[in-house]
């Protein structure tokens, strides 16, 4: 270590310069490490998606729900099995242990599924892309007066859909609200049955005119062309001339039976936001393991693509209404503030007891060059920080090896001035002399002391680094980034301290006796004094005040996560179970008019949800008519639920209704609204 700082005090104006570059190298990976707010603590999931409309809850627990839970036994690593069966829907959640990654565990749920047999017709299994942590964004559709609902629903579903799964990291877009647009054959059973057919002989007719048939090629001369039958449906006269049978060589056709409209699909959710009772929201899903910022940054780039105009009709745009960016600079902020008061304070309190403002920059310096060592361990690395692992960093950890160097930088400066004798010159101090030679003889004595005191702390994390499951996930990164910090603090103690030292301190610089300083030394000195007096009480108080904070200990409280608040209010609302789609909407309407009304009126209007999506990946809890079942159990009457969120809500996913305990069946309904944070 004597060789370290020699180098150091030799080439001192050298050491400074690259300090700070480092600096500035750090403050620029700072701002590109990718930064979540919180780790993903949950086990790897695979949610199983099959629809089948028409079928009964009970019906879908049959032929749909059981199938597959069967299907998934004795997966390896396999912890449990859960489903829940609703009207025209299964939902299956198969979770595993921590030995398999979630691209392992679902590569083992595809396997299983490619061997399913025996579900009902029209019944497809598909993998939900929900994660806890995947919401990035949400927006709406916003267009000019008089455009329909149902043409902003078909720009969300084949328009917006695509261009948004072709971002980096984007798995899939939800979309909630509006009308999805159909066309309707309306079938006249009368005529139907005047032309001696069937509806299964309608509906093979609509189907086999809605195709394109190979026909092989002919040759011309010396060329081939292929022959096509087009049949394509491309409008609604299109599909009323489909020949549905002939009679005697007369073709009967669609429009002679049935007739033909345009209309939508029933509905299964509606939308508000601000003042509009039907809206058009979609949320983007970001794919599991991919980094928050540069899947969130493409996301952003895309959408001002889009609202520049070319890919919309004139006046339709997008509206952001939540960004996960937003939540990362919440969590960037408080992290930077973290470092500045941290600094801060240490500047303060150590200028207060050496009473030489000189030292206690000395001191401070080893703090950014730690923090910005770990971010750029963890960009090298491609590590991403978060809230746990950035904001719990120790300061006093840092800069304890520091601060006993410069104590003892300082002890050899008055010893110096009272010793008149010369000293040995150590090892490794060619062409050094003065106070380069003082600050190399004091950090001699104490580097052996510094570099073992700073192995002990980091093997005091090596239980942090065994930890496995959830709580390795929540502090693993915390561990790796101390360990970092105290490698780069160890690193800037031996070469950063020595030559800052040697560069602002003096050689009669030394350590004042400040007021603090004096009256700490008066107040200890007293209570030395009493407690040698009165041993025995002094014990006697001691062993009380242990047994009263072990008591307090075990009263006091615990949290599987600290707070984050993002200035946001969740609003939750339970209706009858057998309330219509519409109705209960009316009444979500109404909540979201109280909580427009609240003020402050200047924060973001709220935003509701009630039903379910089209195509659901959201917990199935939360979506109509649900008989829940967990490992082959029933584990709840049928309900039948309404739900809905808000944007921006909190972490991720839509909260799950619990079974109702009571005969009758509740519906549900949330909204809420944005509140400025304390």
């Amino acid at each position: 270590m004597r060789q370290i700082v020699a180098f150091a005090l030799q080439r001192r104006p050298l050491v400074i310069l690259l300090f700070f570059v480092f600096i500035v190298v750090g403050l620029v990976a700072f701002t590109k490490l990718n930064i979540e707010a919180y780790p993903d603590p949950v086990p790897p999931q695979v949610v199983i998606i099959t629809q089948n409309p028409g079928q009964s809850a009970e019906e879908i627990e049959r032929y749909v729900s059981i199938p597959v839970e069967v299907a998934m036994a004795g997966l390896p690593n396999l912890t449990s099995v859960r489903s829940t069966s609703l009207f025209g829907l299964s939902d299956v959640r198969v979770q595993f242990n921590f030995n398999f990654t979630y691209e392992q565990a679902l590569q083992q749920v595809l396997n299983r599924l490619g061997q399913l047999e025996g579900l009902p017709e029209g019944a497809q299994p598909t993998i939900s892309p929900l994660s806890p942590i995947g919401e990035i964004m949400r927006y709406r559709l916003v267009g000019p007066p008089g455009y329909s609902l149902t043409d902003l629903k078909t720009l969300q579903d084949w328009v917006l859909d695509r261009r948004f799964k072709r971002v980096p990291g984007v798995v899939d877009v939800t979309s909630f609200g509006g009308h999805t647009k159909s066309y309707n054959v309306v079938v006249d059973l009368r005529r139907m049955a005047a032309q001696n057919l069937t509806l299964p002989q309608v509906i093979a007719a609509v189907r086999a005119g809605n195709a394109t048939v190979g026909a092989g090629t002919i040759r011309i001369g010396p060329q081939a062309a292929v022959v096509q039958g087009i049949g394509l449906i491309h409008g609604l006269d299109d599909l009323r001339n489909v020949v549905v049978s002939a009679e005697g060589g007369v073709p009967v056709l669609l429009s002679d039976i049935a007739t033909v409209e345009v209309g939508s699909l029933p509905r299964l959710g509606i939308a508000g936001h601000a003042e509009d009772d039907d809206v058009v929201l979609a949320t983007v899903l970001m794919r599991r393991g991919e980094q928050t910022l540069p899947t969130i940054r493409g996301v952003q780039q895309e959408v001002a693509r889009i609202n520049a105009g070319g890919v919309l009709p004139p006046g339709v745009k997008i509206v952001p209404l939540y960004d996960r960016e937003d939540l990362v600079k919440i969590t960037t902020k408080t992290v930077v503030k973290n470092i500045i008061e941290g600094v801060a304070l240490i500047l303060i309190i150590q200028w207060l007891f050496l009473g030489d403002f000189r030292g206690a920059m000395v001191v401070a310096a080893t703090v950014p060059f730690a923090f910005l060592f770990a971010i750029l361990l963890m960009m090298a690395r491609g590590e991403s920080a978060n809230l746990l692992s950035l904001g719990a960093l120790d300061f006093g950890l840092l800069v304890d090896a520091t601060v006993i160097m410069v104590e003892n930088i300082y002890r050899h400066l008055g010893l110096a001035r009272t010793h008149t004798h010369r000293y040995t010159p150590p090892a490794g101090s060619k062409g050094l002399s003065g106070l380069s030679l003082t600050v190399l003889r004091a950090a001699g004595e104490v580097d052996k002391a510094i570099f073992f005191s700073a192995l002990i702390i980091i093997a005091a994390f090596i239980p942090l680094f065994t930890l496995g499951g959830i709580e390795g996930r929540i502090f693993g990164p915390m561990s790796k980034t101390y360990a970092y910090a105290i490698i780069g603090a160890l690193l800037a103690t031996f070469t950063i301290t020595p030559a800052l030292a040697a560069a602002l301190l003096r050689e009669d610089s030394r350590e004042r006796d400040t007021p603090l300083v004096r009256a700490l030394r008066w107040g200890h000195r007293r209570l030395y004094a009493a407690a040698m007096r009165m041993r025995a009480l002094c014990l006697l108080a001691a062993a009380v005040l242990f047994g009263a904070s072990l008591f307090l200990m075990s009263t006091l409280g615990a949290e599987f996560l600290p707070t984050l608040e993002e200035g946001n209010l969740w609003v939750r609302a339970t209706m009858p179970g057998t309330i219509s789609l519409e109705e209960g909407n009316a009444t979500v309407n109404r909540i979201r008019g109280v909580l427009m009304g609240i003020p402050p009126r200047s924060s973001p209007p709220p935003r509701s949800r009630g039903g379910r999506m089209t195509v659901p990946t959201a917990p199935a809890s939360s979506m109509p008519s649900s008989s829940c079942r967990s490992s082959g159990r029933r584990t709840g009457p049928p309900r039948t639920t309404a739900t809905g969120w808000c944007m921006p809500c909190r972490r991720g996913s839509p909260r799950n209704s619990s079974a109702s305990s009571s005969a009758t069946p509740r519906r549900s309904a949330t909204t809420c609204r944005r509140r400025p944070p304390a």
